[in-house]
């Protein structure tokens, strides 16, 4: 294998690697300022409903999906429940 392509290979992984980072740490923002009871995006203050929440088990994370009744915006979370024996 030539050494340029390895080189690439290597600056594309550590590429992902860093976006996928970042989008992360912004879902998380997100997460927090609804758990405040502010939208993300507009910023109005208990705006965001629960539109559907969904789980496959008693121990495993819940899909959440929040919407804002002003702008709209929507988004699904995985939100760990923890495990009640």
């Amino acid at each position: 294998m030539d050494i340029f392509t390895l080189l690439f290979l290597i600056i594309v992984l550590a590429g992902s690697f860093i976006v996928y980072h970042f989008y992360l740490k912004e879902k998380s923002s997100e997460l927090d300022t609804i758990r405040r009871g502010f939208c993300p995006r507009c910023h109005q203050k208990d705006t965001i409903e629960i539109t559907d929440e969904r789980s496959s088990g008693c121990c495993s994370p819940k899909q959440v999906t929040f919407e804002c009744v002003e702008c709209k915006y929507t988004n699904n979370f995985s939100i760990e429940s923890g495990c009640r024996l």
